[in-house]
């Protein structure tokens, strides 16, 4: 997973009790500045898929914490929601979880390349993902080379 902010790691604190007692886990968690605005992003996940009241449930209750605890300096647009079909795979749970599915890799820096691969998911031991290309290929990346890794929507 990505290395988190000190903001990311504060909210963290407050946002895992709500999602625990609603049985709710949590897929992702990102604060970021797009233009001018900042963005607290919350990814809730359950088995069978989150609902768009599991959505409602925890931004009332998270931004009614958020605003007794105060962690985050400036002004923030808070946004919960379902990873999507097309998630993100970043901790080490959500490999485990869809080893054979279809995955898209992008990297920072080309490898034979190129930066896009998708594949099979064969494995990912100690940070390394095996995809099994369509070719039968076998590669091998290192998560923290990658930009982005996510199921594949195929149509």
């Amino acid at each position: 997973m990505a290395k988190q902010s000190n903001t990311e790691k504060k909210v963290l604190t407050i946002v895992e009790p709500i999602l625990a007692d609603k049985a709710l886990e949590l897929a992702d968690l990102e604060f970021v500045k797009e233009g001018p605005n900042w963005y607290l992003r919350v990814y809730i996940d359950k088995d069978g898929g989150v609902t768009i009241e599991d959505c409602e449930i925890v931004s009332r209750i998270l931004e009614k914490k958020l605003d007794e605890a105060d962690p985050i300096e400036q002004a923030y647009i808070l946004e919960v929601s379902s990873p999507g079909i097309d998630r993100p795979l970043k901790k080490t749970e959500h490999f485990e979880k869809y080893i054979g599915e279809i995955i898209d890799i992008k990297l920072y820096k080309p490898i034979e390349g190129k930066k896009e691969y998708q594949g099979e998911l064969k494995q990912f031991n100690d940070g390394v993902i095996t995809i099994i290309q369509q070719d039968g290929k076998e590669i091998q990346f290192i998560q923290k080379e990658t930009a982005s890794v996510r199921l594949a929507v195929i149509f």
